[in-house]
């Protein structure tokens, strides 16, 4: 069996790389293709009350499960099934039940820190980045947490203000340096999207084909 094909995608919260993923995702055979968001790989806080799992800085590369995430993708590409965690973002830590993920043709893997980390980029195939303007971000990340998460829009600023906004600056924004592919405008970028698409349909194809597959 041939190793399957890893594409990462990132950018800062809000960026639209979910959008790009799923649009990815959506226009393919669901036998081919399978989502991993690093988002699932926050550290597991059960033993921490509550009081102490809102005061976590979300936004820095200590607070995700690496090492399982790390295992979780080479299992995939060694064409194994996988246990994926359910993050509890009200809850502030993860559910007692997993997602069984079973190996495909193509894994996106989508996550703010993903290019951050050197062990993750090298099992990488091709590595996008999403970039979008900090004012279109902030606004999403408001909408979305408050809409889907249950926080408040003071709370939503606060942590802007104190740790995402910092975390893109130190962490996510140097990492483009590592991307092979730079979209801007993430999640309106139709012809960035349909080139991605057609891209993925070729690797597909090569490989159910025999043929020699190249990437980018």
């Amino acid at each position: 069996m041939s190793k399957p094909i890893l594409i990462g995608i990132t950018g800062g919260t809000g960026s639209g790389k979910s959008t790009i993923a799923k649009a990815i995702f959506e226009s393919l055979p669901q036998k081919n293709i399978a989502i991993i968001e690093q988002d699932s790989y926050y550290k597991d806080q059960s033993y921490l009350p509550m009081e102490k799992r809102i005061h976590t800085n979300y936004d820095h590369p200590l607070a995700f499960d690496t090492e399982l995430l790390l295992k979780h993708l080479e299992d995939l590409l060694n064409h194994k099934v996988i246990e994926k965690p359910i993050y509890n973002f009200s809850k502030h830590t993860r559910e007692k039940e997993t997602v069984s993920v079973d190996p495909k043709d193509i894994i996106i893997l989508e996550g703010i820190m993903i290019l951050e980390d050197k062990k993750l980029r090298e099992l990488m195939d091709i590595k996008i980045f999403v970039d979008t303007d900090a004012d279109v971000r902030i606004i999403r990340r408001i909408t979305r947490d408050i809409n889907e998460r249950g926080r408040t829009l003071e709370s939503v600023i606060e942590q802007y203000l104190n740790t995402v906004r910092p975390a893109h600056l130190q962490f996510i924004e140097p990492s483009k340096r590592y991307a092979d592919i730079i979209i801007p405008e993430g999640g309106y970028n139709k012809v960035a999207i349909d080139i991605m698409v057609s891209k993925v349909r070729s690797i597909i194809y090569e490989k159910q084909n025999g043929s020699q597959l190249k990437i980018i």
